[in-house]
């Protein structure tokens, strides 16, 4: 094996009840707070040995008792992304993760046109030596996204394995989430549910449609809290799915876009007539779509606890939303 000397290197002896277990298994039982993906890449990448012979193969069977295995881990290599010092809300934090209410207008990843000022940049900075790495890379594991401008709570894994439970859970749809927004015009009934398979608009790649033969599940619980005069409505959105700009086609689907959206929220001259002109200033002066992750809930992935975060909503949100009352 090359370039070890700065790896950390992990032993143990195979015990009696031990033999002819996998050699991943034994790894992940005595380091377990190294994934089980983790483990088998660098045991494909030649960084295990058993009696000093590098062994590549994670369902190698170890049948000798006493047998000397060793792993090599890398350290973390920093990601070739600047550290910034940006305002961050944190809800909560600990050594597997962090809660975060994103504000309208941080983008999560850097990216063409954002190459920097994103949330990811500042989760370096403000984590630091506490990320302990996702793949082998010193950087936070995001596992889901807001658009840009829409605000609310995110969660970050710091280390593999929380990642890989995050993960799962957000592939399983199994937590709660729940968002706040304002629309155009009033939903009949006030509650109901929105089923509708999402997919890439053909016509435009910028957005998504409902589209039933090409597009992917999309399950979407509303419940109107409040009616904002005769020509808008505050309601909760619950998600069953989370698929790229579900709450913001569905509600567009059923005819009632959300106020301030670019893509799907055109409004027609009869529902904007329906406010007063102060109103309709409040309403042109709002500068992103009317939408805000209230509500994040999930079972921790570490330490097996329920975990449930809560987060206002906004000023902006909040005063648009007295304008029209």
């Amino acid at each position: 094996m090359d370039d070890l000397d700065d790896s950390a290197k992990l032993t143990l002896q195979v015990a009696d009840e031990e033999q002819g277990k996998r050699l991943d298994h034994l790894l992940a039982k005595h380091f377990p707070d190294i994934s089980r993906s983790r483990i088998k890449a660098l045991i494909v990448d030649g960084k295990v040995t058993v009696d000093g012979v590098v062994s590549k193969a994670p369902a190698l069977r170890v049948k000798t008792v006493g047998a000397a295995v060793e792993m090599h881990v890398p350290p973390t290599v920093s990601v070739d992304l600047l550290p910034q010092d940006l305002p961050l809300d944190i809800l909560y934090e600990d050594e597997h993760l962090i809660i975060i209410n994103k504000a309208a207008g941080m983008v999560v990843h850097p990216a063409p046109g954002h190459p920097d000022g994103t949330l990811v940049n500042a989760l370096l900075h403000h984590c630091g030596e506490t990320l302990l790495g996702i793949g082998g890379e010193r950087r936070p594991g995001i596992v889901h996204r807001l658009d840009k401008d829409t605000s609310g709570v995110m969660v970050a894994a710091k280390h593999q394995a929380a990642h890989e439970g995050l993960s799962a859970l957000f592939a399983e749809h199994d937590l709660e989430r729940t968002y706040q927004a304002v629309l155009w015009g009033a939903p009949s009934p006030t509650s109901g549910v929105v089923e509708g398979a999402i997919g890439r608009d053909r016509m435009n790649r910028k957005k998504m449609a409902v589209d039933l033969k090409h597009g992917k599940e999309a399950v979407t619980h509303y419940q109107v809290l409040k009616h904002l005069g005769l020509g808008a409505t505050q309601v909760a959105c619950t998600l069953e799915t989370g698929r790229t700009h579900q709450i913001r086609v569905h509600m567009s689907a059923i005819g009632h876009s959300l106020m301030g959206d670019p893509l799907y929220g055109r409004a027609s001259p009869a529902r904007k007539a329906r406010f007063t002109e102060e109103q309709q200033k409040a309403i042109a002066a709002f500068p992103r779509q009317a939408l805000h992750a209230a509500v994040l809930g999930f079972v921790h992935p570490i330490t097996k606890d329920f975990v449930r975060f809560e987060s206002e909503l906004p000023a902006d949100m909040e005063n648009l939303i007295n304008a029209l009352s």
